[in-house]
């Protein structure tokens, strides 16, 4: 069977339908290449495309996607929820099938090198990062897009690749390897951010909460809710149930109920195995069990 690397690429647009949808057609372009899930949010104002395939053919599209969210996206003009940096935010390749660690680090440097000729500040984060204080991307993030252009006037913050020069349009990017990773969120009911903001501070590994979370408070304003919003860095450590009932659990002390959750992007099937086990109470459960699973054995 041929090695599988995906790639969940997150642009800084999520208003523009119109120009989501052309960047997920650049990926399609690409022969041999397959979206497995694209999503966009009009209050983070940010979009999730992931595909996958075979390594040199994700680098492609990589590159394909990258061409149209550069000449679409204008960092200046931009404005959301999101914490984010550049137009081409965050691009990570993640191993899937026969794909080493070491072989996403070589596909993620390729394509930031190429970015980087392209005139874009380039850092490389998580497996492929050139020092530690650069393996968390909240590091890199500090301070978004606004502090951008001081950051780069800083030595110990020039990129690993491209200029260290400020782009206006195009901001930084970062790319690296990583396992993967799940984007949860849960909705409250309530218009009250403060609620979101401290739950996601209860919850988070920086504020003595969970090792392998990240999360921040944000307000749904089109919706009237709120939302504490979460990376999963790790679901082998910190399960998604686990995450949710603990949210489930600060929020009630405010007497506000979940209206409901949100999984951005894929998510691995041995994740989903601890919320059966969990939920249904089958604690013997695998994904062994699993129809899908023998059909693709």
């Amino acid at each position: 069977m041929p090695e599988v690397l995906m790639c969940e690429t997150n642009v800084s647009e999520g208003r523009r339908t119109e120009v989501v949808e052309a960047l997920v057609e650049a990926v399609r372009s690409v022969p041999g290449v397959r979206v497995a899930d694209w999503s966009a949010d009009a209050d983070h104002n940010r979009a999730v495309i992931t595909y996958l395939g075979e390594p040199d053919r994700v680098l492609e599209a990589a590159k394909a996607l990258a061409e149209a969210a550069l000449e679409a996206i204008d960092m200046r003009e931009h404005e959301g929820e999101h914490p984010r940096q550049g137009a081409l935010d965050v691009v990570p390749f993640i191993p899937i099938r026969d794909v080493t660690t070491e072989r996403a680090v070589e596909i993620a440097r390729s394509f930031g090198a190429w970015l980087g000729g392209r005139g874009v500040p380039v850092y490389y984060y998580e497996d492929a990062a050139t020092r530690p204080e650069r393996k968390s991307l909240p590091k890199i993030r500090k301070g978004q897009y606004e502090a951008l252009e001081e950051k780069l006037e800083d030595p110990a913050w020039a990129p690993d690749e491209g200029p260290a020069e400020f782009n206006p349009k195009a901001g930084a990017t970062v790319t690296g390897a990583r396992f993967p990773l799940i984007a949860f969120n849960v909705n409250l009911r309530t218009d009250d951010v403060e609620i979101a903001q401290t739950i996601a501070r209860a919850v988070r590994h920086i504020n003595g909460g969970y090792k392998a979370v990240r999360g921040m408070g944000f307000a749904l304003e089109e919706r009237g809710m709120v939302q504490v919003s979460m990376n999963l860095v790790n679901y082998t450590e910190t399960p998604i149930h686990r995450v949710l009932e603990t949210v489930r659990s600060e929020a009630a002390r405010y007497g506000v109920a979940v209206a409901g959750t949100e999984l951005i992007g894929p998510v691995p099937l041995g994740a989903l195995e601890e919320v059966v086990k969990f939920y249904l109470q089958v604690h013997d459960f695998t994904t062994e069990q699993v129809v899908e699973t023998a059909l693709l054995a």
